[in-house]
């Protein structure tokens, strides 16, 4: 679905910056667009003059291997979870785009959660962070692993609201339920004011039947929650990622780039950013 800039206007400049809305992409299923959406629609909202940090969540570190300069022996997420007294400026890095900045993240992080399982407090470690930093930005994204544990519900207990991106597959479409199962629990126990900020349709195929039913479902389910926009299955997306450029400045003027931008748009217009 193709929309124009009148349906989602391009966002006014903003006067001052902060403090950021903090936004948790989450899907416990791997594989859904999850890193890319998050690394796109950053650059995005960057793009539009919004400061934006994005977080990386993930022991895997995709979201540091595409955007980070230095991602291996810089201090990383990690580094501030175990270390309280730790600045977050000490691991904050630039990227190459613009108005956009990352915590990077390694394998380390793949040890948190044995760590912090004796912690008290442990599920408010991630907002202890994030709190020092927030009023530099307009919108801090947490990119979270593939999995319901202790990391995922840090992201949760911080974030001022929720974005899944989900692939238009069947498979994919199963998981959702339980996610908004993890998303009410945390309300009900850590973050009473969490809220699901919408979900974003990725890796769609028009051409296909069972992508084309699996989105009408999924509207169905979820008709105020579904993103106008499903970002569409193409090659420029591996491209970018083996140039570890967002699409946006990889190939801007391609359909891939205009799709995130438009979802850019629609979730400030939504009100889920500056």
């Amino acid at each position: 679905m193709n929309l124009s800039e009148k349906d989602f206007p391009v966002p006014a400049k903003l006067k001052a910056h902060g403090p950021a809305r903090i936004i948790a992409m989450c899907n416990q299923k791997g594989g859904v667009g999850k890193t890319t959406t998050t690394i796109n629609l950053a650059a995005s909202l960057a793009e539009y003059g919004r400061k934006v940090l994005v977080v990386d969540f993930d022991p895997q570190g995709a979201l540091s291997v595409n955007l980070a300069a230095d991602y291996q022996d810089a201090p990383t997420i990690y580094d501030l979870m175990m270390n309280a007294g730790m600045d977050p400026h000490e691991a904050i890095q630039k990227t190459e785009v613009e108005n956009l900045d990352i915590i990077p993240a390694n394998i380390d992080l793949s040890a948190a959660e044995m760590n912090l399982v004796t912690e008290m407090g442990r599920e408010r470690v991630l907002d202890g962070i994030l709190h020092k930093v927030k009023d530099e930005y307009d919108v801090i994204f947490v990119d979270c692993q593939p999995s319901l544990g202790l990391l995922t519900v840090n992201a949760l207990t911080a974030a001022h609201g929720v974005l899944i991106p989900m692939a238009t597959e069947f498979f994919a479409l199963r998981g959702v339920a339980l996610l908004i199962q993890t998303i009410e629990k945390v309300k009900q126990r850590t973050n009473p004011t969490l809220k699901l900020d919408g979900l974003i349709p990725t890796m769609h195929d028009a051409r296909t039947l069972h992508s084309r039913e699996v989105l009408e479902r999924l509207q169905e389910a979820f008709p105020d929650d579904v993103f106008k926009t499903a970002i569409a299955r193409t090659v420029k997306f591996p491209d970018a990622t083996v140039a570890r450029k967002p699409i946006t400045t990889f190939a801007p003027t391609s359909d891939a780039a205009q799709a995130y931008r438009r979802v850019a748009r629609e979730l400030v217009n939504r009100g889920s950013a500056a």
